[in-house]
């Protein structure tokens, strides 16, 4: 079992593969839970990146965003939160037609899957990226997530219209709305 004390990172990638192994090898969806947990936690860490990508633990966390698993989706899209800050990482997911994937996690019932989410495409945006990132319905989508009464995501909300679009982007989505009941039929999540 790999310890944060041990020397060297073989002994790192290699517990990183068992765990991948042990994913792919498992019929068991509790297994599999423990294990995207784990691999999403360890996606957190900037030293198991490199061995994420070698493992193409990024193409895993995409796979698992069209699961009807909610935990699978969750540990997924966290999982795929933690990694795309890194650049290759990123690139991975924006040509994997991960927007529409991370997109589609905004209508998640589970409020720690939309933070994800949101994350992630704040993370996703490029230059290239940003016209698909800051459609009108994802920035109608944001406009009510900032309304909702979970300051988590309220906060994340607004802080996602100040960050990647402009106000003129945000003025339009606004008038667009008006009128609507639902920005593009997504319910929000239940606390």
């Amino acid at each position: 079992m790999w310890r944060s004390g041990s020397s060297g990172g073989s002994d790192r990638f290699e517990y990183l593969q068992t765990l991948v192994t042990e994913f792919q090898d498992t019929d068991s969806d509790e297994a599999k839970e423990q294990v995207l947990a784990n691999l999403a936690n360890f996606a957190y860490d900037p030293k198991n990146v490199e061995y994420l990508r070698e493992l193409q633990v990024t193409d895993l966390f995409l796979d698992m965003l069209t699961e009807e698993n909610e935990n699978f989706v969750e540990f997924g899209m966290g999982g795929l939160c933690n990694l795309s800050m890194d650049p290759e990482c990123r690139d991975v997911v924006l040509q994997s037609d991960g927007i529409r994937l991370v997109t589609n996690c905004l209508s998640s019932q589970r409020e720690e899957t939309v933070l994800s989410a949101i994350t992630t495409l704040t993370n996703l945006l490029t230059p290239t990226s940003r016209s698909q990132i800051t459609d009108p319905a994802i920035l109608q989508c944001m406009l009510r997530f900032s309304l909702s009464e979970s300051p988590r995501l309220r906060n994340l909300a607004t802080v996602f219209l100040q960050d990647s679009c402009s106000e003129e982007q945000v003025a339009q989505a606004q008038q667009q709305m008006e009128g609507q009941q639902t920005a593009v039929g997504i319910p929000l999540p239940k606390d």
